[in-house]
């Protein structure tokens, strides 16, 4: 009986359609065999890795009796399946499939596998006369009969957007691309561990936000058909866990979660992302940015065991502790323009016009700063850096600065010239943080829609009273470019946002 699977049309087939449909013939005679070619279990006795370390001493020639059960996906069949180099989650292993060892069934068996089908065997242990540790296979058991071949192997996928849209077979072919995600699950439970250790405590917050609020962005929005109102993905957890923070609920706590912002695609933006955000009682600015520094040498020493890295050529040190310059001050000796002695917004859109930059005529005076500091100072900050005291105009969730009330307690970190925190002694007193988000609403009126809402809950929150206390965010996606070398964000997201096919 042929396979369900069969294509039903008597046009002759080329290419991936031709192979697919050899492999469907071989899943019938399997069956016809008396071989379930997708079973239900398969009891693994040792990983790959785990083999080859307890017999790395093994000589040569050796033959032991030693039986082993291992399992993983065929990515070679060499001499007509005599030899298949065996792949799982830890590594590769060499199979030895010779006639003399395997009864006709299994033969069969043996002569029906592919490139790409997951295989179980059992077998005993030896190293060849030329040194390949290898297991005599005594059992082969088919796992799963796969329908597609293989990129091949010299090349894997070379379409880079079909890496993203199959990461399924990137992984299976591309083992960079299986290091670089297993390293970000160990940054982030690095990340995880250090907090829990230092009396963090992990929460949850809502991902649906009534109210677009936490940072300046452009939301995504939709709409809850029960209850008939619309509602933001959330752009960041920030009023939420303060609300926690208010409520006694711990010292300090933290979310590692998903934010979503509506804007553009780059190597370094995703429209999704992950962050950590935390927020920790009786502390200021510069306690969170010695926190900083620390929790992100901690998951370089952890995931690399270093806090030096190479990144696309540029070694970066991840030792704390990291320089903290003052915005201004960056600007000021790359322009030599000293912004706090030009307070007035015309006059200092002025001064960055006749330095080549931009600034709209609707931006205030911290807008005029950000931009001159953004294109003429952001891109040499390779080494980590702490750019601290930016000014109050863009800041409508941190307190002023304590000696310049046109600044705030707030610091950005730079590495590689890219943003990877951001953070602030956060603003506690209810009428400022009013009167803050009544200028954000200003904007949002004059169409600004990356502009706060006033979120009157958040405000009545701090009239209940929340103490001195520090806040941090770290883009994760970010982070895990610059610890494992990889030159876009999509290769650190196992699923990054794609433009459909049908767009």
């Amino acid at each position: 009986m042929p396979s369900k699977n069969a294509a039903a049309t008597t046009e002759p087939l080329h290419g991936e359609a031709e192979y697919r449909a050899v492999r469907l013939a071989k899943v019938d005679k399997l069956r016809a065999l008396g071989i379930n070619p997708y079973p239900y279990r398969f009891e693994r006795s040792h990983f790959n890795q785990a083999i080859q370390d307890r017999y790395a001493d093994l000589p040569a020639g050796t033959e032991t009796t030693d039986e082993v059960r291992v399992a993983g996906r065929i990515m070679a069949y060499r001499n007509s399946g005599m030899f298949i180099d065996l792949l799982d989650e830890s590594g590769k292993l060499q199979i030895f499939c010779h006639k003399d060892n395997l009864p006709e069934q299994q033969i069969a068996i043996r002569d029906l596998l592919d490139l790409g089908d997951i295989i179980g065997i059992r077998g005993t242990m030896r190293r060849t006369p030329r040194g390949e540790l290898s297991v005599r296979a005594q059992e082969i058991t088919v796992l799963c009969k796969s329908l597609h071949t293989l990129p091949e192997k010299y090349h894997g996928l070379a379409d880079v957007e079909t890496r993203y849209r199959q990461r399924y077979v990137d992984l299976i072919v591309t083992p960079e691309a299986r290091d670089t995600l297993r390293k970000r699950s160990k940054i982030i439970t690095a990340m995880r561990r250090y907090l829990d250790e230092h009396d963090f405590t992990e929460v949850e917050t809502p991902m649906l936000h009534a109210i677009q609020g936490g940072a300046s962005a452009k939301p995504f929005v939709t709409h809850h058909n029960a209850l008939d109102s619309n509602f933001f993905l959330r752009i960041a957890p920030e009023l939420h866990l303060k609300r926690l923070v208010v409520g006694g609920l711990a010292q300090g706590v933290y979310e590692i979660n998903r934010c979503f912002r509506n804007e553009g695609v780059s190597i370094k933006h995703n429209p999704e992302f992950t962050t950590l955000e935390l927020y920790w009682a009786y502390r200021d600015y510069q306690d969170i940015m010695t926190l900083t520094e620390n929790i992100v040498a901690h998951c370089a020493q952890i995931a690399l065991g270093t806090t030096k890295v190479e990144y696309q050529g540029r070694q970066i040190d991840f030792t704390p502790p990291w320089p903290r310059r003052s915005m201004t001050e960056l600007v000021r000796e790359k322009t030599g323009i000293d912004f706090l002695t030009i307070p007035d917004a015309i006059a200092a859109r002025a001064a960055a016009d006749k330095i080549g930059v931009y600034a709209d005529p609707q931006f205030n005076w911290g807008q005029v700063v950000e931009s001159v500091f953004a294109a003429k100072a952001e891109a040499d900050l390779i080494q980590p850096t702490h750019v601290t005291d930016l000014p109050k105009d863009i800041s409508p969730l941190a307190k002023v600065h304590r000696d310049n009330p046109l600044l705030t307690e707030r610091f950005e970190t730079y590495a590689n010239g890219w943003e990877i925190a951001n953070a602030f002694s956060e603003l506690s007193d209810p009428v400022d943080q009013f009167e803050r988000f009544a200028e954000q609403m200003k904007k949002r009126d004059a169409g600004d829609g990356e502009a706060q809402m006033l979120d009157e809950d958040f405000v009545t929150a701090l009239e209940y009273g929340l103490p001195p206390t520090g806040g941090l965010g770290i883009g994760i996606d970010r982070l895990v470019m610059l610890l494992t070398d990889s030159a876009s964000i999509r290769d650190v997201i196992a699923f990054p946002t794609l433009r459909p096919k049908s767009a």
